[in-house]
């Protein structure tokens, strides 16, 4: 699994069941990341999203404990529910928030795809802090970009060898 978020300077992800700000090179950035992929999403995003829809070209899978949701497309009740599924395993799935589902899955994610924009907005919501984690590290940053006076660039972070949290002693980690 892999994840893919925009962070402000203090790692807040969102206020108000929206984005910090609305930055349409991270949306292409986003897009171009996850179209064709299997995205997993909390219900709280999926209603975020325009029109309360699933996004186009990508296969949509909502975590709910909501037993009577409808979502427009497959829905998990559990973390359980959703690591039994085989559309959930391997390079192709993305998970896309929110700060619930990003601490669930984040276990099982080995590569994450930061949006870090140079602001600091009032969030309420939070992605884990990678900077200080010991479990990730920075393989590749982009160039800064400015875009509607806000500075960001892109970072990717990879799990280092031998720090996931499912593998058994000796294996080096186990596949996602």
């Amino acid at each position: 699994m892999k994840a893919i978020v925009a962070v402000d300077r203090n790692w807040g992800i969102g206020r108000d069941g929206g984005l910090l700000v609305h930055l349409p090179g991270d949306l292409k950035y986003f897009k171009e990341k996850t179209l064709g992929k299997t995205v997993v999403m909390g219900r709280e995003t999926l209603e975020s999203l325009p029109g309360s829809k699933p996004l186009p070209g990508r296969d949509n899978i909502v975590l709910t404990r909501n037993s009577c949701y409808e979502a427009g497309c497959p829905l998990c009740h559990s973390e359980e529910d959703l690591l039994k599924r085989p559309d959930c395993r391997g390079e192709d799935v993305f998970v896309i928030g929110g700060e619930q589902v990003y601490r669930m899955l984040l276990p099982y994610c080995d590569t994450i795809y930061v949006t870090k924009i140079q602001g600091e907005y009032p969030a309420e919501k939070f992605f884990p802090d990678l900077d200080q984690s010991d479990e990730f590290e920075v393989v590749w940053e982009s160039e800064p970009v400015e875009e509607k006076g806000v500075a960001y660039h892109f970072v990717e972070y990879r799990r280092k060898q031998g720090t996931d949290p499912g593998a058994e002693p000796g294996d080096g980690g186990s596949e996602k």
